[in-house]
């Protein structure tokens, strides 16, 4: 798989912080068994638009005004990479595994905000606004997403299907064929909705993958 230099400094900064293993780069064909774990980079794609979870230092017009999250149509865009974290107060560690059910965060690679959701309106359907927001150790409960794996995975794989359940609001990442018109023109809104739907399913994608530490 041919690397954009953005992916290589991806995976430099992945190397400062790994003590032990080797990061897995990792292309949209999902690999079987591979674990998302804690400190993985990663893009979210959503499963039947295969557009990618992203967001850019744009505000929405409206709502709470907050940083943007869209869906975008491009592969090779550098603002669709995520960073898995834990809870601020969570004992988990760099390259834990995640299980189902658990509640863990993501921040935005280059703005370093947190993928964040709130009973403001989206802007085209009128659903629960997903935003960027805060960033660093400025965190809240509503930056908080549980992981609900489809079918009988108990911990997060990359080939696995997963919903992601805001903790707050109870509304489900969605996304769907509505775009925006100027300007994000041509990307598609993402926003949270309370029922399980099909256009809830998002897949792990491109990414730098930290494999699983081992117990001491």
């Amino acid at each position: 798989m041919a690397f954009s230099f953005f992916s290589l400094a991806i995976i430099l900064y992945m190397s400062i912080y790994v003590d032990e293993g080797s990061p897995i780069p990792a292309s949209a064909a999902a690999s079987e068994g591979v674990e998302i774990t804690y400190g993985t980079v990663l893009k979210l794609m959503h499963e039947r638009t295969r557009f990618r979870l992203h967001s850019h230092e744009v505000p929405y017009g409206s709502g709470s005004g907050q940083q943007s999250v869209t869906g975008f149509p491009n592969v090779d865009d550098s603002n669709s990479y995520w960073i898995v974290r834990p809870l601020p107060d969570s004992s988990s560690k760099q390259g834990d595994a995640i299980p189902h059910g658990t509640i863990i965060r993501f921040q935005h690679m280059r703005t370093q905000k947190w993928l964040h959701s709130h009973l403001h309106a989206s802007p085209i359907s009128g659903n629960l606004e997903v935003s960027c927001f805060g960033g660093g150790g400025q965190s809240d409960t509503g930056d908080f997403w549980r992981v609900e794996i489809e079918g009988s995975g108990k911990t997060w794989k990359q080939d696995q299907r997963i919903r992601l359940k805001h903790v707050d609001t109870s509304g489900y990442l969605h996304s769907h064929d509505k775009k925006y018109t100027r300007i994000a023109g041509g990307q598609q809104e993402v926003c949270g909705i309370r029922d399980k739907k099909p256009d809830n399913i998002w897949l792990a994608a491109e990414g730098v993958y930290l494999p699983v530490l081992a117990s001491s």
